[in-house]
């Protein structure tokens, strides 16, 4: 089992999405087969369910037989490929021999490229014993979606934080609101429509939502994954985050409600 990640662009994607898990939490879950490289996890509240899903096609090379299972710590992954640096390629690999070990790799493959002081380096990192059942997500009918500029949405979470611990989102044909209810100051955004990149509502429907801030921050104060971000709401189920990342693949977020009276 052999992957590669060479584009600029990809790497930088590729390690800001373990910079959004390992927020939620320190185990990582991998699945690798021969056409996918997949991760479901939830937080240790079980608020948040993240879906990483990764064709092969998307790696700049991927040779994988069969199926592996491989389980890790998220802070120490994190750690090893944010060392690499802009010409350098992440390499990762099983060997025959020392299969509860993942090396990595960040290397200068292009030599002509190579800078002073840009030396390759090799990591073990040791793999973990953990059960971990898939879980099924249904396909589900949302009332509203959304998407909106990926920096906006991070500039605005990050203001908002400021004044509440909750996020309240509301939603209707008319108007589209943000808001956060401090102990001496509150912020509502709205956000018109013709600023969306796109918006849509079953008619007459009306939503208000309320979530717990520091997930979503902590899941979506990002603008180095995609340029948009979408959004799926519904009075019936969790919220769902969607990152849409190339080559059909796919970063997948949901956020459960707050119980409201």
């Amino acid at each position: 089992m052999e992957f590669k990640i060479k584009d600029k662009k990809k790497k930088d994607m590729f390690i800001s999405i373990f910079s959004l898990l390992k927020n939620a939490s320190s185990l990582i879950h991998l699945t690798v087969t021969p056409t996918t490289f997949h991760i479901q996890g939830m937080d240790k509240s079980h608020v948040c369910l993240f879906d990483l899903s990764l064709c092969a096609e998307w790696f700049y090379y991927y040779e994988v037989e069969g199926e592996h299972l491989l389980c890790f710590d998220t802070v120490v992954f994190y750690s090893i490929i944010s060392i690499k640096s802009e010409d350098q390629t992440l390499v990762f690999h099983l060997l025959e021999d020392k299969t509860d070990v993942l090396g990595i790799e960040v290397c200068n493959e292009d030599r002509e490229k190579d800078k002073k002081g840009d030396y390759n380096k090799y990591f073990s990192l040791p793999l973990i014993d953990y059960d971990y059942e898939q879980m099924c997500v249904p396909i589900t009918e949302y009332d509203a979606e959304m998407s909106l500029p990926s920096k906006k949405m991070a500039d605005m979470l990050v203001q908002l934080a400021n004044f509440g611990q909750d996020l309240v989102i509301q939603c209707t044909d008319q108007y589209v609101d943000f808001i956060a209810n401090g102990d001496n100051a509150s912020m509502r955004v709205n956000i018109p429509f013709d600023e969306l990149n796109s918006y849509s509502i079953v008619e007459g429907e009306e939503i208000k939502l309320s979530y717990n801030l520091m997930y979503i921050s902590k899941m979506c104060i990002t603008n180095k994954l995609t340029d948009d971000v979408e959004l799926y709401l519904s009075n019936e189920c969790p919220m769902k985050i969607v990152y849409h990342l190339g080559e059909n693949s796919l970063l997948t977020i949901f956020i459960a409600p707050k119980v409201t009276d």
